[in-house]
């Protein structure tokens, strides 16, 4: 069995070059560097506005809108990301600019020629919070916990299509695969390798037990988390900081006074205006999470009667001002599409995402075509969130302005994400997804917007399954076998319209300008492993 190998060591933040299937048949995009990359530069100077030399030490006090949900912890949800930013580690980790990991606990690996099998050999000195050291059985049983549908994670198909664990070697974990698997690094990028003698504590809210930078040191539910140092920590003389504080403050003009006051030096979840005008203020900056895309869109439950007929879809598809939507509530941080691949993905068209633009009067004539009196639809979102608020409010007028009655219905941010996963909304909705800044296939067997098996639409199709599927059985998640089957995925979304796209955004933070050194992950958790305050 053929195989070749990618070795590198993230001390060094250097990454060698390896040959066929590892990275760069699997990603094809672009070239890992023997020096620095260009992300670790952009991260070095993100969130800065100045260089110098770290200054350890200190407690960085934070602001985010919406607690951790215990029992969602593995859908990445707004808490979540916080706590998996600051107290876990994956096994690789992808750069801002391009799905091609890097080493993390895993500090290299072997894909076989077929696709079939992946080797991955792990750290010798990384240890749990608890002191309790990494071993492979802990790689396999974070895997393991995130197939399991009690979690509803939203790579489980993924995590399930691993059929064997090798863990015979404390630091080499071999893993079977069902198929090929374009978008296997997607899963390991995004799996929190998690405490097996703690998950109950973790499921009931009571400790987040992980390898990261942070350990948990208390936590007042939505109210308060409080980390320190991981003096442990397996990269030497990181984190900086020795503390973290996070504050839940769910009213985001609340967040903004305590930003502007410094009760707080770093906020996620104001509204893009106010991002925008502190950006342009002394003594704060604005940070957009590149690499990081998130796509705001109208869902539709396609067994609601109004909405069952595709041509009411259209309508609400030619309705909508997406430009408006781009530039009024995310201030220009972004760009309109039909389709929800960022413009980095290999199933990005551009072309296609004209496929619907707004005109008002086609919106009305496919409406009368399909001869359905539309009664008064709800159209939830989360409450408290300045720009899906905002938001709802354009698509209503929108909608109004076609024939088709739209009442806002606002949620609490825990009961919508629990109607999302259980496909109860009972028409429209109005939120991010994510997952398509990935290898294109992880959103239509992953996201649970677009799953094609089971999503929150209900929205069933044998043509979508076959599509979806065909393109996350691919070795290669970017050559052009890969982007003949996402054309393919593509066509069925346009056909089904079951999701309704506005538009690509960046996720932003707002920050006071002593805070140097801002990561995050593809997956918007905030990572303080390099942060400094000066």
């Amino acid at each position: 069995m053929s195989s070749s190998v990618i070795r590198s060591s993230v001390d060094r933040r250097t990454f060698f070059r390896g040959a066929g299937l590892t990275a760069a048949a699997i990603f094809g995009t672009g070239l890992l560097g023997a020096c620095s990359s260009a992300v670790d530069e952009q991260r070095a100077g993100a969130a800065t506005g100045a260089s110098g030399t770290p200054v350890r030490g200190g407690t960085l006090k934070t602001g985010i809108t919406t607690d951790v949900i215990p029992a969602t912890f593995l859908t990445n949800t707004s808490g979540a990301t916080t706590v998996i930013g600051l107290a876990y580690d994956t096994l690789v980790r992808y750069p801002h600019d391009k799905v091609e990991p890097q080493p993390r606990l895993a500090k290299s690996w072997q894909l076989a020629a077929d696709g079939l099998s992946l080797s991955l050999d792990l750290r010798d000195d990384v240890t749990f919070h608890s002191g309790r050291p990494f071993t492979s059985k802990d790689a396999e049983f974070a895997l393991r916990t995130y197939a399991d549908p009690k979690w509803t994670a939203q790579l489980r198909s993924t995590a399930a299509a691993i059929t064997a664990f090798d863990t015979s070697d404390p630091h080499r974990l071999v893993l079977t695969l069902a198929h090929p698997l374009g978008n296997i690094f997607d899963l390991l990028d995004t799996v929190p390798i998690l405490d097996s003698e703690s998950i109950d504590k973790l499921a009931a809210g009571d400790a987040f037990i992980g390898t990261g930078p942070f350990k948990l040191v208390s936590r007042t539910p939505n109210s308060a988390l409080v980390f320190e140092r991981n003096e442990h920590y397996w990269i030497p003389d990181r984190p900086f900081l020795d503390r973290v504080e996070v504050s839940v403050i769910p009213d985001s003009q609340a967040l903004l006074s305590s930003l502007k006051s410094g009760q707080v030096a770093v906020a996620g979840g104001l509204n893009y205006r106010d991002t925008e005008t502190l950006g342009k203020t002394a003594g704060f900056q604005a940070v957009s999470l590149e690499g990081a895309e998130l796509q705001v869109y109208v869902g539709a439950n396609v067994t609601h009667p109004a909405l069952a007929d595709v041509r009411v879809r259209q309508a609400i598809a030619h309705a909508l001002d997406r430009d408006r939507v781009i530039s009024e509530v995310f201030r220009g941080s972004g760009y309109p599409v039909n389709l929800p691949w960022p413009k980095s993905s290999p199933a990005y068209d551009e072309a296609r995402n004209k496929t619907f633009t707004r005109d008002a009067t086609k919106a009305r004539a496919i409406l009368a075509e399909s001869g359905i009196a539309v009664p008064t639809l709800p159209l939830t979102y989360q409450a408290g969130n300045p720009f899906y608020e905002a938001t709802a409010q354009i698509v209503q007028a929108n909608l109004a302005e076609v024939g088709i009655p739209v009442e806002l219905d606002p949620q609490e941010n825990a009961t919508f994400v629990k109607a999302l996963i259980g496909g109860t909304i009972p028409a429209l909705w109005v939120t991010f997804h994510s997952w398509a800044q990935y290898v294109p296939s992880t959103l239509t067997v992953s996201a649970y917007p677009f799953n094609a098996l089971k999503n929150s639409s209900h929205y069933e199709n044998p043509a979508y399954v076959d599509a979806a599927g065909a393109a996350w059985r691919v070795a290669d998640g970017t050559g052009e076998e890969a982007k003949d089957r996402y054309r393919a995925v593509s066509n069925q979304l346009l056909e089904g319209l079951f999701l309704v796209e506005i538009g690509v955004v960046l996720n932003q933070l707002a920050a006071a300008q002593k805070v140097h050194g801002i990561d995050w992950t593809k997956r918007s958790e905030i990572v303080y492993t390099d942060t400094y305050l000066a």
